[in-house]
């Protein structure tokens, strides 16, 4: 720095205009200040330096600063260019400003260039980033040429929307894919609950002679692993995130933690948190706790908690549900509730549903059901299936049939569809002896046609995933599976005659 300031004298002393020299160098370091009082002193500044000082703006998220430049440009006559313009849709994107947006589309088509394939993919990313798909689909179907990039773009705009079953068609039309692409389908069906199929998109990827999966890609699959417990896949791409240097990537870490945390390898995930150390964030600190929390090592999770605030982490929303299900699992009711006052009281976080449910949960098995009924009657806001769910649920196992008509009569509301807790509340009637009840019910799911719906079971094997239901016969390989459990079945059969047998004998001695 010091020797461009030497630079700029010499240039001053001796008359020399080096100033598109000094400002490309300084927006290199970024001396992003310095390099803009150069630039404002240039009568009339190139479309190359606009352009340079829009790009570096860009990048360090100074997104006024690039429509200020832009509408500088304009005033003074400076013809933009397909860069530009490339550079101001991704501007738009980031300020999520629609209107101005379209103003910048307009300049664009009358300035010429929209026959760039880079600045109308930028156009295409602006308009599905900014949620405006069928905008962004109607420049994508009327571009003569598409590269890669133009569909990723809007097939991530599908994905972000929650429309992945178009983003999967225009994914299975695609000329040619690269790892991005493959990343934006396992991102976007992991991000919306699909997490059977991001892991069999992953597979298929692993196929893929000439693509490599990167840390987005494994940042991106491994909570599909987490959430189906899928670990023989999980640990496969944990070592090979290893190999390829890849688990130094902190969100790589930070899943390969939460997949262990989840999946019940506590040791495992201790001794990944202990290998991330000093680069620990929030995150890393949520995902150890939360996975003591819901495997039973309620002291585990709150000592940890403890250790955290010595170490000045300031605990978020999610470490207060994690604790709130520690003090759940443990039985903690006076903790729980201390817990629930010091997020308001200590760190100024306003509770929310998620924590309501929990403290609800947590009073319910306790036996304090007049107290969770209350809390939810002075919620702040509408309680949902969950919180009324915990309440019925804990109705059931202290069978109050008082609190359970009214928890079960909010859930018909909420979700009419759902035949459990027609269940729940016909098996608490019948706990109760209140058979007149049960047959009421059953009446009403026979009136509204409520069904029970078959449960299903994922299996992993072989490194891939697995559906099945109640005598399922949709596997391609259910004769042999079928063939097993029958051969399993007579094997118990024989031992239990013979156990039987020995008995028998051994009654006839005596």
């Amino acid at each position: 720095m010091n020797q461009l300031k030497q630079i700029h004298a010499y240039t001053l002393r001796n008359g020399i205009d080096h100033a598109k020299t000094l400002i490309v160098e300084l927006l290199q370091i970024p001396e992003l200040a310095y390099a803009q009082k150069l630039f404002d002193l240039i009568p009339k500044p190139t479309i190359f330096l606009y352009n340079k000082l829009i790009q570096t703006y860009l990048c360090h998220g100074q997104y006024y600063q690039c429509v200020s430049l832009y509408s500088q440009m304009c005033l003074q006559g400076c013809q933009p260019n397909q860069y530009t313009f490339t550079f101001l849709f991704a501007t738009c994107a980031s300020l999520s400003t629609p209107s101005r947006g379209q103003i910048v589309h307009a300049h664009f088509v009358k300035s010429g260039f929209e026959f760039d394939v880079f600045a109308l993919t930028a156009l295409v990313d602006m308009y599905a980033k900014l949620g405006m798909l069928a905008s962004a689909r109607q420049k994508f179907d009327e571009m003569i040429v598409r590269d890669i990039p133009t569909w990723n773009s809007i097939i991530a705009g599908y994905a972000r929307s929650g429309d992945m079953e178009a983003a999967s068609e225009l994914f299975s039309s695609m000329p040619c894919r690269n790892v991005v692409s493959w990343t934006t389908m396992i991102s976007g069906y992991s991000q919306n609950g699909q997490y059977a199929k991001a892991l069999r998109m992953f597979l298929r990827m692993e196929k893929e002679k000439d693509v490599m999966p990167n840390e987005v890609t494994i940042a991106s699959v491994l909570p599909a692993c987490s959430n189906l417990g899928a670990l023989e896949v999980g640990e496969r791409i944990e070592a090979y995130a290893r190999k390829n240097g890849l688990f130094k990537n902190l969100y790589v870490s930070n899943a390969v933690l939460e997949m262990y945390a989840r999946c019940g390898k506590i040791n495992v995930a201790w001794r990944v948190f202990d290998e991330i150390g000093g680069r620990r964030t929030l995150c890393s600190w949520n995902s150890m706790i939360m996975g003591l929390a819901v495997h039973g090592r309620c002291n585990g999770a709150l000592e940890l908690y403890d250790q955290m605030l010595i170490e000045g982490i300031a605990p978020d929303d999610v470490t207060f549900v994690a604790l709130l299900l520690a003090c759940t699992h443990g039985g903690m009711v006076i903790k729980g509730r201390q817990l629930f006052q010091s997020m308001q009281t200590n760190f100024h976080i306003t509770a929310k549903i998620e924590h309501y449910g929990c403290m609800v949960d947590l009073l319910g098995r306790c036996g304090e059901l007049r107290e969770a009924f209350d809390l939810i009657q002075n919620m702040p806001m509408k309680p949902d299936s969950v919180v009324w769910g915990a309440l019925l649920g804990a109705c059931s196992f202290h069978s109050n049939v008082e609190l359970a008509e009214i928890a079960a009569e909010s859930l018909f509301e909420l979700e009419p569809w759902n035949p459990g807790n027609y269940v729940i509340l016909s098996n608490i009637y019948a706990s109760a002896g209140q058979w007149g009840g049960v047959a009421k019910l059953r009446k009403r799911m026979k009136g509204d046609q409520i069904t029970k719906a078959a449960g299903y079971s994922f299996i992993e094997e072989g490194g891939q995933i697995h559906k099945f239901i109640v005598e399922d016969r949709s596997h391609p390989r259910s004769d042999e599976i079928y063939a097993l459990l029958d051969g399993v079945c007579t094997k118990m059969k024989l031992q239990r005659n013979g156990t039987d047998c020995e008995s028998e004998l051994e009654e006839r001695l005596d």
